[in-house]
């Protein structure tokens, strides 16, 4: 009986696609993979050059933080986390954190890994803000980017960085672009949500004053809309982070091929001391962000009550 019910079972044809289905299949499977290939080949080279600005960026931009003697280096950290926090701790950490990890002999790795993750924010900002500023102006617009963003940010980083090296090949800039495809949905949704969650009687109040849009899009909205605005930036900041070991993949260097070194060659302490490394830039960074962010939040607070 048992065999009997195994070779029915092997009769039926519902566990795998019929022999027309899966040839149909492999058939679109090279259509896709064929058309690609000649998109590549016939428009990498403009593609390509429309980087070049943002490479020549990123490539200036470590060269400016590694020519920076770490004294001075160092400094500037500290105030531009005591501007941001307004805490001499945090100010006195970073300067800890920034000696440790020169003392270790990561420094070099570290500004490398600074400047991808510095230029993908500013991208990140000067494309995700006027794009959550559109979301929020428009139910629709709203409803046709959000499935993009959840595309985003549930697909496997491995999956787009196909595309991404087939269409610029190994190197600084498909590293930078696939950390920018990363990072970027946090900043627009909450740049949208910021901005969809002010006050109504406040806008009607801008209204009655007879304020046009564009005056309470940057007066009203955005100001009041700034600690979420500020939070996406944080976000974002913290998942270009977590992109920098799968960057450097790609050729994106810093902090993240030491470790992939490290796990290829099995050594634990490179692997540690360069993973602490990345760590403390993000408390660095997220520290800095979340202190500013409640900073902002209680002066605009202050100065709705009065």
């Amino acid at each position: 009986m048992a065999s009997t019910s195994i070779v029915d079972f092997e009769k039926l044809n519902w566990i795998e696609p019929p022999v027309m289905g899966r040839q149909a299949l492999r058939d679109v499977k090279k259509s896709i993979d064929g058309t690609f290939r000649d998109f590549t080949r016939e428009n990498g080279e403009w593609i390509e050059a429309i980087f070049d600005p943002l490479k020549w960026f990123l490539l200036w931009l470590e060269d400016v933080f590694l020519a920076t003697p770490w004294p001075i280096f160092m400094l500037a950290a500290a105030a531009l986390a005591y501007l941001g926090s307004r805490s001499i701790k945090l100010a006195l950490g970073v300067v800890a954190a920034l000696f440790l990890i020169g003392w270790l002999d990561m420094w070099e790795d570290t500004m490398t890994t600074l400047a991808m993750v510095s230029v993908a924010t500013i991208m990140c900002i000067v494309i995700g803000i006027p794009i959550g500023i559109w979301m929020s102006r428009s139910d629709r617009v709203q409803g046709a980017i959000v499935p993009i963003l959840d595309l985003m940010q549930t697909i496997p980083a491995f999956v787009y960085l196909i595309p991404v090296v087939m269409l610029l090949g190994i190197g600084k800039a498909p590293a930078l672009l696939a950390v920018l495809v990363y990072a970027i949905p946090p900043i627009v949704r909450l740049t949208n949500l910021g901005i969809r969650l002010v006050d109504k009687e406040v806008l009607e109040a801008a209204d009655a004053f007879g304020a046009s849009q564009r005056e309470r899009l940057w007066g009203v909205q955005i100001p009041l809309a700034l600690p979420n605005i500020f939070a996406g930036v944080n976000q974002t900041i913290m998942m270009a982070l977590g992109m920098v070991v799968i960057a450097a993949m790609i050729g994106g260097s810093g902090l993240g091929t030491p470790v992939l070194r490290a796990i290829s060659n099995q050594y634990l302490a490179l692997g540690v001391f360069n993973g602490l490394a990345i760590v403390a830039i993000a408390i660095i960074f997220d520290r800095v962000s979340q202190a500013y962010g409640k900073r902002l939040q209680k002066h605009r607070e202050g100065g709705h009550g009065v």
